[in-house]
């Protein structure tokens, strides 16, 4: 039985490295905030996406309800989840939307690829200036009555 928890821990290990798609070593340098902040404006991100703080009168929305940037979390947004939805927005779908309202008929976002025209450094930026705007919000627990038998 002791032979097996060396193999089990070997398994295990070997389960969670893959290989050549591996994130390991990924890294892109720190963004800048205030510069995050003019890409957000310039490619027009409020069209389709709201954000506390800014007024989307005036902008003609490219979508039926706009998605909700930032706000009360209660799992931190990191900075690859963050990345990832700006360069593969199918890779996760927004919830607590009705599934037409955001994505296709085949299930993909509908959000706009920008991967031909933004650059790596507005993408750091961009996500420099989105980060700060999600607060982690403790999960509020259930309190339960005490049992006294």
């Amino acid at each position: 039985m002791k032979a097996l928890i060396p193999i089990a821990v070997v398994l295990t290990l070997v389960g969670c490295n893959k290989g050549a798609d591996s994130p390991r070593g990924f890294s892109l340098p720190e963004g800048d905030v205030s510069k995050g902040e003019q890409v957000f404006m310039k490619y027009q991100c409020l069209s389709c996406h709201s954000l506390k703080g800014y007024d989307t009168d005036g902008i003609k929305p490219e979508v039926p309800t706009r998605v909700l940037l930032g706000g009360n979390v209660s799992q931190i947004k990191t900075y690859a989840e963050l990345v990832t939805s700006v360069i593969n927005p199918s890779h996760k779908i927004a919830q607590n939307y009705v599934p037409s309202q955001v994505s296709d008929e085949q299930g993909h976002s509908k959000m706009r690829n920008y991967n031909d025209v933004m650059t790596i450094n507005e993408l750091v930026d961009l996500v420099a200036f989105l980060q700060p705007q999600y607060q982690l919000v403790p999960y509020k627990r259930t309190d339960y009555p005490t049992y006294i038998p």
